[in-house]
């Protein structure tokens, strides 16, 4: 009884205005951390953001909650320029990752899950002299930019790895591993990810 008394007085769509609110203001004050950043962007909250300088967002992105975004001009003696830009009319999902120290790029039009990684760097090669050095002390290497083009759809839990281009409309299934290139109008998934379908 309790119970459905509170929920009366305080039910769950005036919970839900409180959260938009909250986004509200954490989305026009976070807006100035970043190189630029278009009109009418959204976000629900980094868990940790580095690196602003080199991020550049269009307009009508939508950044979902608990996400992570590390651009690193720098690293132990290494130096990098980085480049991470949003597009107009995209959207990263809740508890994403992108890590940066090429280049990332994603279109206009880019819907992407939650729970997406997307990275254009590693900790060292798989060579075995360095392998007996600790994974944070390997040199960043990168096999080249991650280029997203527009109207993609990336699925839920997603990784999308160094190197790749994935083309105009392509559609990448729930938990793929994209370590390739993927044509434009073209569905793929698995682990590594494979063509189901191409449209011409």
């Amino acid at each position: 009884m309790i119970y459905r008394l509170l929920h009366y007085i305080w039910p769950y769509r005036a919970a839900f205005t409180i959260e938009r609110i909250k986004r509200f203001v954490y989305s026009k004050w976070i807006r100035y951390e970043f190189h630029s950043c278009g009109s009418k962007c959204g976000f629900g909250g980094f868990s940790f953001l580095h690196g602003t300088k080199y991020i550049d967002l269009g307009s009508h992105v939508n950044v979902g909650k608990r996400t992570v975004w590390e651009v690193y001009d720098e690293f132990n003696v290494q130096k990098f320029t980085p480049s991470l830009s949003f597009g107009n009319d995209s959207s990263f999902g809740d508890d994403g990752h992108i890590t940066c120290t090429n280049k990332v790029q994603i279109g206009n039009g880019v819907l992407i899950g939650r729970k997406v990684l997307i990275t254009d760097n590693a900790h060292g090669e798989f060579e075995r002299k360095l392998l007996d050095l600790p994974p944070n002390n390997r040199p960043i290497t990168s096999k080249g930019p991650v280029i997203i083009e527009d109207n993609v759809w990336i699925g839920e839990m997603a990784c999308i790895m160094p190197g790749v281009t994935i083309g105009r409309s392509a559609i990448i299934g729930a938990n793929s591993v994209v370590t390739h290139n993927v044509p434009p109008y073209t569905l793929v998934a698995g682990n590594p990810a494979r063509v189901i379908k191409e449209l011409n």
